[in-house]
């Protein structure tokens, strides 16, 4: 019988691949399974390894000048993580942690670098997705630079909701646990002036918030807010 392979978002390494390299790929190093809030990689490490993600929800991070943590970013199933570091052996930019339980497959140079040989699809692929987060942190420098915090917030809210948002009787609820201090992290503001912009969208209608959780009522309306 043959193998069901599982589906990825197509924005992901995995999703971009036909069925015959995603298995092999799949097949690669090692499957393990961690609990949430475990480091998949940490910040400053030297390794040789590259992470792909099966079935996960991950926050990056990296540490401020003051000590504390910025979140830089989301990394979900079927992302590759690590690939900079591993390659040209550097030490790793961030720290990437379960926000759920995850499995992953941890797979060392020795044989990522034959695979990527062997199958050029999945080393444009490679090439691609690195292309999109480096056009992605190009937009979000010039587009913070000129946006005021509640439209930063409404851009961070409108992406989160559409590539990892659940769909609930209420709207889209944020498929990952975000904090006001990493949401001001992704929005690049202050935390005042985070908080000020989320009671701004609460009072208009367009989001509905508790602890550690938002709602998007009015997605159209908030992508609208967002210019996107």
């Amino acid at each position: 019988m043959a193998q069901i392979l599982p589906s990825f978002p197509p924005t992901t390494l995995l999703g971009r691949l036909d069925p015959a390299t995603l298995d092999r790929i799949l097949a690669l190093g090692v499957r393990r399974t961690v609990a949430a809030g475990t480091p998949l990689l940490t910040e400053d490490a030297t390794e040789t390894h590259v992470i792909v993600l099966r079935h996960a929800l991950t926050k990056v991070s990296a540490r401020m000048a003051d000590g504390r943590q910025a979140l830089l970013d989301i990394r979900v199933s079927g992302d590759l993580i690590g690939e900079t570091a591993a390659l040209n052996g550097t030490p790793r930019m961030a720290t990437v942690t379960a926000c759920t339980t995850s499995s992953f497959n941890v797979i060392h140079l020795h044989e990522f670098r034959p695979f990527l040989r062997d199958n050029p699809e999945a080393a444009l692929a490679v090439a691609g997705t690195v292309a999109d987060r480096l056009r992605r942190s190009n937009r979000t420098r010039v587009d913070f630079a000129s946006y005021p915090v509640k439209v930063r917030l409404a851009r961070v809210l409108s992406e989160i909701a559409e590539m990892h948002g659940l769909r609930i009787p209420a709207g889209i609820q944020l498929g990952v646990h975000l904090t006001q201090t990493e949401l001001a992290g992704l929005c690049s503001a202050a935390e005042v002036s985070l908080q000020k912009a989320m009671r701004e969208l609460r009072e208009a209608g367009l989001v509905d918030t508790g602890y550690r959780r938002v709602v998007v009522l009015q997605p159209a309306a908030l992508r609208e807010l967002a210019d996107l």
